[in-house]
């Protein structure tokens, strides 16, 4: 847990355990005082975790998440009730549920919550949380925030991404043992053009691949860039990769999804917690460890002492960027368009 990080109880209506009030609790995390409000109320039902020990969780993880969400516009996946049985997450379409995306500033948001304006695809604009302390992930977390969906771009320029995210995502009943060979593959050809990619689990069986870029491009020319790259992994690994779109049609095992790069797509941030009852976190990775991890290995109970141990694995992205001219050449030789935005 960061230094900056200490506890105090607050006042104000808390749960009640056996009929006694639990008061809320304050946490000092740099120079802002975070009210965590029914701090014993069950997240995690099935692993006997509540909410305090989530906001704990995030602090124990925090140089990392911070990396991965400092000045990206970002959804807020919040779960105000927890994690419990037959829970449902809204949609568009159903616009009920027991959790929601929240992709504007809260209603209340301390002053210090700062935001991007960004555009959507249907021209409507937001002004979407864009974190720069810490402190911003502790008061998120206290509305139930279990996954961070950032941006690839910062606030400083909304148009032009400056990571490129490369999404491996297995069909249904494809295991993770069949990602990884698909990885391997994505470094190998990343390392042929000079580039180098930080690998992530997604809570799931998938893989997230990270490289920096100069923010030069367009959203069309980054997913123009990635679809190339997906070509290239088909025609190394026929047997394994396809870049298919619609899913009845894909004959392969794992689909390199090209439209994550679209405006108003995002994945789920590093150390994000993956909403289901084992509290699996998306877990940035060394190379060197993919072919001995699996996706269980990481939680909300081990990453905290990995992290203390080891640091972030994501801390080189902050590094070199490269440039997208090498696989946008690749698809000009393809014939490769711009994919439309689904």
């Amino acid at each position: 847990m960061p230094k900056s990080a200490r506890w105090a109880y607050g006042v104000g209506a808390g749960r009640t355990l056996g009929g006694v009030a639990t008061a809320a609790e304050e946490i000092q995390v740099g120079e802002r005082l975070v009210r965590v409000s029914s701090p014993d109320k069950p997240y995690f039902p099935e692993r006997g975790l509540t909410k305090l020990d989530v906001v704990r969780y995030f602090l124990a993880v925090g140089d990392g998440i911070l990396r991965a969400l400092r000045d990206r516009p970002t959804m807020l996946e919040r779960w105000p009730r927890g994690v419990f049985e037959g829970a449902t997450i809204a949609t568009r379409q159903t616009n009920r549920g027991d959790a929601f995306y929240q992709k504007r500033l809260p209603a209340g948001a301390p002053e210090w919550v700062r935001t991007a304006h960004i555009t959507f695809p249907s021209g409507r604009t937001a002004d979407e949380v864009a974190p720069s302390e810490l402190a911003v992930v502790i008061w998120a977390a206290n509305l139930g925030t279990l996954r961070f969906h950032p941006w690839p771009v910062t606030a400083a320029d909304v148009e032009r991404p400056d990571q490129l995210r490369i999404d491996l995502d297995p069909m249904p009943g494809v295991g993770f043992e069949q990602v990884v060979p698909v990885a391997h593959e994505v470094r190998a050809f990343l390392a042929e053009l000079g580039m180098t990619g930080y690998p992530k689990t997604t809570g799931g069986r998938g893989l997230h691949i990270y490289l920096s870029i100069e923010p030069r491009w367009s959203f069309g020319d980054c997913r123009r860039a990635v679809l190339a790259l997906g070509r290239e992994m088909q025609r190394r690994l026929p047997d394994l990769v396809t870049t298919t779109w619609w899913r009845e049609q894909r004959d392969r095992p794992v689909f390199v999804d090209y439209n994550q790069m679209a405006r108003d797509h995002t994945v789920t941030s590093a150390y994000s917690i993956r909403p289901t009852p084992a509290a699996l976190v998306s877990a940035p990775l060394d190379w060197s460890e993919l072919d001995q991890v699996r996706p269980e290995d990481f939680d909300v109970l081990s990453m905290p002492a990995r992290f203390a141990e080891r640091g972030d694995p994501h801390a080189g992205l902050d590094g070199d960027r490269h440039s997208l001219e090498p696989l946008l050449e690749l698809a000009d030789r393809d014939g490769l368009e711009a994919p439309p935005e689904r």
